[in-house]
């Protein structure tokens, strides 16, 4: 199936209808699906020490314990400290939870940032804060929202290897707790083609042939399209140059007629025993792969449904331990434990450690005070923007260490606190880009990919 389409539709962002493009077999040139995903080149520098690396975000949605798993305190009140004992690492004096032996033996490449502020909603569930910074309160986009991180990459790097996406989220931030009333991972004024490449959806359906297109038609396709020209002009509604079009047209192209980003999706082609190695976190796996293959930034939500009962409240597929806080944890925590340390020792193992950046964080931690207030005898944690984590791996960062501290009860942090924009621009160094850059928003008014640029600096 080949047409084209020039009957107006509604516009896209950036000008363009979604629907006046080529389309090539089930892939939109320039519109929906794989199209809205194709980079157009870089549009700034990107200093030489950051070129080849990747981020892996993962995202622990609901807010997980930072004093049951990372920042534990064993000599606190028992309404504070809890049910789980520490142990020791192999690092001194670092000390982990219990049902996170796994990390324990590899504490030496990790580090941990304690007491992590949030701003947002007054410790609402917004993922949006920390893929943006912004701070704004609500779980809903603010009108003219900030471009994820992962977007701005986009925007930012080239990314060479044949088609490769910058930016892929592996299932969906916005679906995965039901409060996130907007898409956190937003491009916003960059524009669609810098949305992550989704792996639900059409997305993945799209790189692969119509049954009757081979490769060799696809060859002849490219030609065809070049007689297009006139029809594309005609298309070009102002807002993006004719290379610009030509940039869709040819990177869809690419990830068509190449095997590397089918096969990079394609977690079957590992070994068995590395596959059993991941166990069921075959999320963590395929985010391996895609940063081997080439994809700057990869974000996964990471769940492990647990069920306690049958009963109200008695199952939870997320971090929001409003109950049974540590009945959950202990049959969370192992699972968890397993898919980190393997996914980080992968990375050590191939050598990957200097080039990919791991970090895990929530969008706040819980309460330091065991509560049962929303669930009478349930021992739970609440809501606690006052002192999360975030933990690193790899990407050159110095590893082996915690940095920060939160007081006696793991209430607040010891001195000035984190914020997600230290832990974002710390990201933009290992990648090398300037978190000073500046991007027009709709309004034409420059704006800062970070408003507080401030790295931690005991990581670098």
């Amino acid at each position: 199936m080949l047409n084209v389409s020039v009957a107006p539709q509604s516009p896209m962002c950036d000008g363009h209808s979604r629907r006046s493009f080529l389309r090539i077999g089930g892939l939109g040139l320039a519109g929906l699906s794989v199209a809205d995903l194709l980079r157009l080149d870089a549009q700034g520098e990107v200093r030489a020490e950051g070129r080849g690396k990747s981020v892996i975000m993962i995202y622990l949605p609901g807010g997980p314990s930072h004093i049951d798993m990372y920042g534990m305190k064993p000599d606190a009140p028992a309404e504070y400290r809890g049910e789980f004992d520490p142990i020791q690492t192999n690092v001194p004096g670092i000390e982990l939870c219990e049902h996170m032996p796994l990390q324990a033996r590899i504490a030496d490449k990790l580090s941990i940032v304690r007491g992590i502020k949030s701003f947002a909603g007054g410790g609402n569930h917004d993922a949006y804060e920390i893929l943006t910074s912004d701070p704004r309160p609500g779980e809903k986009l603010p009108p003219n929202p900030l471009p994820a991180f992962g977007s701005v990459v986009s925007k930012i790097r080239t990314v060479d290897g044949g088609g490769v996406p910058p930016y892929v989220g592996i299932k969906n931030l916005h679906l995965v707790l039901p409060s996130l009333n907007d898409d956190p991972e937003t491009a916003a004024y960059l524009g669609s083609a810098h949305r992550p490449f989704r792996t639900t959806g059409p997305e993945l359906a799209d790189l692969s042939l119509a049954d009757n297109v081979t490769l060799d038609r696809l060859a002849d396709r490219k030609t065809l399209l070049r007689s297009f020209d006139n029809v594309r002009r005609r298309l070009d509604s102002g807002a993006a140059t004719r290379a610009d079009i030509d940039s869709y047209t040819t990177r869809a192209l690419a990830m068509l007629s190449s095997n590397k980003v089918r096969d990079a999706f394609d977690i079957s082609r590992e070994p068995e025993n590395v596959r059993d190695a991941y166990g069921e976190s075959t999320d963590f796996l395929l985010a391996r792969r895609l940063v081997e293959a080439g994809v700057s930034v990869v974000t996964l939500p990471c769940r492990y449904p647990a069920t306690i009962g049958d009963f109200f409240k008695g199952s939870l597929d997320h971090w929001d331990t409003h109950w049974h806080n540590f009945k959950y944890l202990r049959l969370m925590l192992p699972k968890y434990d397993r898919a980190v340390a393997t996914l980080i020792t992968d990375l050590y193992q191939r050598g990957l450690d200097q080039e990919v950046t791991v970090v895990i964080w929530g969008e706040f931690g819980r309460t330091p005070r065991i509560d049962d207030t929303l669930l009478p005898g349930s021992a739970g944690r609440e809501h606690w923007p006052e002192a999360g984590f975030a933990l690193f791996s790899g990407g050159g960062l110095k590893m082996g260490q915690a940095i920060g501290e939160t007081d006696a009860r793991a209430e607040r942090s010891k001195g000035r606190p984190f914020t997600p924009s230290n832990v974002l621009a710390t990201l933009y160094h290992t990648l090398g880009i300037d978190p000073s850059r500046t991007f027009p928003d709709h309004s034409g008014r420059p704006r800062s990919i970070l408003d507080e640029r401030e790295p931690i600096r005991d990581l670098l």
